[in-house]
């Protein structure tokens, strides 16, 4: 990044502020006791009506009156919640008329359908509910439409994801990121696609079915982190495209940029960053979500492509201005609340604070964790796995804060894991042992540490939104599904002896590239219950004794081993035993003691009070 371009480009913006312009922040059908107001911005509109079916769908019999800036109002006593409408634009240069749906939509009966009226009323019960902070998050990603049952022809709904939270719960997960759930086309989608981006997916049952599921999620003790799309729009079934009939280029129109700017990987459809309405629009969508829906935090996808084109990696200033300007007022408002960046391009400055320039986010998806990390693991011979990465993608942190980064080996985007490891045999033993071995690193190293759905049942399918996640693994992989669980309560500290993994501190201390073993230790403020080791072995072959360095004297008890056959009965119960560290420089560290530990296989051991001799 261009630091000096960039604040020349920053200081350009704010002379050009949203904050300056006249902006409405009453947008769309705003419900109230004597009926419905309509307020719509269509700046090259010479008229503009709203129709529906309080009207029987009259074209002019009930217009909008002009404000200023180009917004367009008008109160009627005759519309009631559940009726639908449609905006009737006429171009002030052509004449032409447009039929459009309302940009700020909170409901549509489909992407190709009308908006809806609805009341913004909803019984919430989570007055009680306190999120985790976010170094006590482990985030579990899901797709609502594959995630529970599919009813007939119809993907998963919000409400058969309600009804599933108690088998997160027994999982353990705390933190909830739903896929992007903002109205898209068509029945099936990853979300990426958002043709209404105020309105929740019509075919996961809409907003009332989305506010019941955060409100059971909150019941349930879990935070919810939805992912919302700013880089680009649709491409397909957006109303937004020449919204009030102008444009320049053929591009799309008011919402839009118009030139070189408006090109994506996903169509001519990036947001306007500049334009001081559409900037608003940006930021009343993230402000609803978090407001009316309770939404814990978002997850911004792509913000490489708000902030530059990919391309070239030509900067786009209004757009990292935009990030700033949200995020400043998230964490002013809700302090409480997460904004994570998907940039995936190892870049300090997204999660650093607004005033030294940064994006403000609040953490960001970390590249030099999960391809280091996959790539060792899934290396055909044990020669190949390089562990000086892996003690880098341990290590790596942004800005001194090890929080600022969530970290994960599988997600939408990526290959199973155990399928990557042997083709065809994702339920090997080979595959089950290397990819639990990717499992502990990510609930042990710090940072922020996610799953894919499916991962704890060892899904070897690649994601599809029209592939439903095979619940039966929950019986075939018992013991997997029971290791993650373990791992999740340790990495929570739900007993109270492995506090250090929600601490800031780590030392890689023993990297041993010749044999493929490693150890870290994990530690918040020390001591004993705080200070944590983690052994990883990443060959195939055991050892009765193994000397390792240790942070404190006195015995260390084995808090987890991926070799239990609590886990498979194939597995080999190797080692795994309690140890006694006595003075004697190791490592760097003061103590050692010996292990024994199994062919791909880890140990996390911590210290009870009674283990310590003063």
């Amino acid at each position: 990044m261009n630091i000096n371009r960039f604040f020349k480009g920053l200081k350009a913006m704010l002379l050009d502020s949203p904050r300056k312009a006249q902006i409405y922040s009453g947008m769309g059908a705003i419900v109230h006791s004597q009926g419905v107001a309509f307020r719509v911005w269509a700046p090259n509109a010479s008229k503009v009506y709203v129709m529906g079916s309080f009207n029987n769908w009259s074209e002019t019999a009930d217009p909008l009156d002009s404000e200023e800036n180009g917004y367009w109002y008008g109160d009627f006593k005759e519309v009631k919640v559940g009726d639908e409408y449609r905006y009737i634009i006429v171009n002030k240069d052509t004449d032409e008329t447009y039929k459009r749906k309302d940009p700020y939509s909170r409901e549509v009966t489909n992407s190709n359908g009308n908006s809806v009226v609805v009341s913004p009323d909803f019984s919430w019960a989570d007055d009680d509910f306190s999120p985790p902070n976010w170094n006590e998050l482990v985030i579990y990603e899901m797709h609502i439409g594959t995630f529970a049952e599919k009813s007939g022809d119809r993907p998963g709904t919000f409400s058969s994801a309600t009804r599933a939270l108690p088998y997160l719960q027994e999982l353990g997960i705390n933190a909830i990121e739903v896929m992007p759930s903002a109205e898209f086309a068509t029945d099936y989608s990853w979300g990426y696609n958002p043709s209404d981006i105020f309105a929740v997916e019509s075919a996961y049952g809409g907003i009332q079915a989305f506010k019941e599921f955060v409100n059971a999620a909150h019941q349930n003790g879990m935070t919810v982190i939805l992912d919302v799309v700013y880089n680009h729009f649709g491409p397909s079934d957006l109303d937004l495209w020449q919204f009030d009939g102008w444009s320049e280029n053929e591009g799309g129109g008011i919402y839009f940029y118009n030139d070189w700017r408006a090109k994506t990987a996903w169509g001519d459809t990036r947001p306007d960053y500049g334009r001081p309405e559409v900037r608003q629009f940006l930021r009343d969508n993230v402000l609803m979500w978090l407001t009316e829906y309770h939404i814990d935090g978002l997850r911004w996808d792509s913000t490489l492509n708000i902030r530059s084109m990919e391309e070239d990696g030509t900067e786009i200033p209004e757009g990292w201005s935009l990030m700033q300007w949200i995020n400043e007022e998230v964490k002013s408002r809700f302090p409480k609340k997460i904004n994570i960046a998907e940039d995936l391009r190892n870049h300090e400055w997204i999660t650093k604070e607004t005033g030294t320039g940064g994006a403000g986010f609040d953490a960001q998806w970390d590249p030099q964790f999960i391809y280091p990390v996959r790539s060792a693991i899934k290396a055909s011979d044990d020669h190949s796995r390089d562990l000086n990465a892996i003690r880098d993608a341990i290590d790596h942190q942004y800005n001194f804060d090890v929080f600022e980064r969530v970290i994960f080996l599988e997600a939408h985007d990526e290959p199973r894991l155990p399928e990557e490891i042997w083709p065809g045999n994702a339920d090997s033993w080979s595959a089950r042992k290397r990819s639990t071995l990717g499992a502990v690193l990510v609930l042990t190293s710090p940072g922020i540490p996610m799953i894919f759905q499916g991962q704890e049942l060892l899904e070897c399918n690649g994601f599809k939104d029209t592939d439903p996640l095979d619940m039966k693994g929950r019986e075939t992989f018992a013991g997997i599904f029971t290791l993650y669980r373990d791992l999740i309560s340790l990495r929570r500290n739900v007993e109270g002896y492995t506090c250090g993994l929600q601490g800031q501190n780590v030392n890689v201390h023993h990297v041993n590239n010749t044999d493929k073993l490693l150890a870290f230790h994990r530690w918040q403020t020390g001591g004993i219950k705080d200070d944590v080791v983690i052994v990883v072995n990443m060959a195939d072959r055991s050892y009765d004794s193994y000397n390792l360095g240790f942070p404190k004297a006195g015995g260390w008890r084995v808090r987890f081993n991926s070799d239990s056959q609590d886990y498979s009965s194939d597995f080999g119960n190797f080692g795994g035993h309690d140890m006694i560290a006595e003075e004697g420089e190791k490592d760097g560290l003061e103590y050692n003691g010996n292990i024994a530990i199994g062919p791909y296989s880890a140990l996390i051991l911590s210290q009870d009070p009674e283990d310590v001799n003063d």
